[in-house]
């Protein structure tokens, strides 16, 4: 590896939403700094399953049922 073109990698604190907080290397900030998250697996939809709604606007969702109401043997 050449020398001094690399960013410092060192150890940092992780503090999660829920305050839960772990120690990881990264080249964030300075040796010792805490990252606080806004997101988190903890509170992700990704993660947590969420409550998404599909939202019909213009009743293009509803258009599209319509037109495709008998295809595939669905009703």
């Amino acid at each position: 590896m050449k020398n001094g073109i690399h960013p410092d990698y060192h150890t940092i604190k992780v503090v999660m939403t829920n305050g839960t907080e772990y120690v990881t290397k990264s080249t964030y900030g300075e040796e010792g700094s805490v990252m606080n998250l806004d997101i988190d697996p903890s509170t992700h939809p990704a993660w947590t399953g969420g409550n998404q709604t599909l939202l019909d606007r213009a009743g293009r969702v509803s258009r599209f049922n319509n037109k495709f109401k008998g295809f595939m043997g669905n009703s």
